[in-house]
């Protein structure tokens, strides 16, 4: 995608559909995981091939880490020890430990990922389990148990490949720990649509309040520390926007020291954790920072330093799903306003 005319628009306007598809798409994914025999069926191949004695490894690059992270937090909630690790380190630093872990899951929205495709290969007798969202690619033919994530074609950066496979990661968990989910189905396409469409509408605004930043850094814990890393990157390869994302421990210890009037904390006040959140948003504040504050609740006023945005209340952990939808809307004002150089990147072998 080139940098001047119709290109910038051409990408600023897919993107924005595509982020627009997400609730579709979501109730799409739901609608296949509860009723589609097929995939019932790769589900009860994946209960099969996962050890319940050992820890459940989860693999994957870029947004499908991120998505990772969220069915990381689902297992652990339901008392199952997970962890999600970087496909690319795991492999170069960490195969030696593969008869330790169960799995491992491997989670690509591509499918092109050189990384998970090696692994692919050197687990080819441990049945590699595979969410991806291409039926066409390396990482599908080079596994033997798949999950589609049904986000269809993704033109721009990760959103709704995001979101579809994070969904698909806390499905996984709640199956492989022997927990209901459906019931949740509805109340998480709601709460994500209505969040969706009253965030983006406050979008230019948003914008308005972080313009002239230094620092722009996004703040969460559990599933939404999954939320703030995928916002981050969503803003960074969209419009050049240097924008960090950190936990909200490691916040506190370390970066919270440079907050200054030109920095601008997005703090993810959401789930169990939430009052974390409120309690960072008042040391930030008073260090001089600005902060923009998402909340499922509270009456927080909007003043020269603080943008209280409200999203809807989702079941744990489903909040890894709703707190992207804040970075996304001010991707998209940064592209309506600056343009996108945004260039797909296809992973080659190392």
């Amino acid at each position: 995608m080139n940098s001047t005319g119709a290109g910038r628009t051409d990408v600023v306007s897919v993107y924005r559909s595509e982020c627009e598809e997400q609730p579709q798409r979501l109730l799409e994914l739901f609608d296949a995981y509860r009723s589609d025999a097929g995939v019932r069926k790769k589900l009860t191949s994946v209960k099969n091939a996962i050890s319940r004695d050992l820890p459940v490894l989860w693999l994957g690059m870029g947004a499908s880490y991120c998505s990772a992270l969220v069915g990381v937090s689902q297992l652990t909630r339901l008392g199952r020890s997970s962890f999600a690790r970087e496909a690319s380190e795991w492999l170069h630093y960490e195969v030696s430990t593969r008869n330790q872990v169960a799995g491992p899951i491997l989670v690509t929205t591509s499918g092109e990922s050189a990384e998970l495709v090696e692994i692919c290969r050197i687990l080819e007798v441990r049945e590699p389990i595979l969410l991806c969202n291409n039926w066409d690619s390396p990482c599908w033919s080079a596994s033997r148990i798949r999950l589609p994530i049904f986000a269809g074609l993704e033109r721009a950066n990760a959103t709704k490949t995001y979101t579809n496979s994070a969904a698909a990661a806390v499905i996984l968990g709640s199956e492989l720990a022997g927990a209901s989910w459906q019931a949740e189905c509805n109340q998480v396409v709601d709460a994500f649509g209505k969040s969706l469409n009253h965030v983006f509408e406050q979008r230019h605004a948003l914008d308005e309040f972080c313009r002239g930043a230094t620092n722009i850094e996004i703040i969460g814990r559990g599933p939404t520390l999954a939320g703030a890393l995928m916002g981050a990157l969503c803003v960074r390869e969209m419009t050049g926007v240097r924008v960090f994302a950190h936990s909200g421990g490691g916040f506190r210890h370390g970066p919270l020291l440079d907050v200054s009037p030109r920095h601008v904390a997005i703090i993810l006040a959401l789930g169990r954790t939430a009052n974390l959140g409120m309690r960072l948003v008042e040391d930030c504040l008073s260090r001089g920072g600005k902060v923009v504050l998402v909340t499922a609740g509270g009456d927080t006023r909007r003043s020269e330093r603080i943008f209280p945005i409200r999203v809807q209340q989702a079941p744990e952990p489903w909040e890894g799903l709703t707190s992207v939808i804040v970075p996304q809307a001010l991707t998209l004002a940064l592209a309506e306003r600056l343009g996108s150089n945004y260039l797909r990147v296809q992973t080659t072998s190392e």
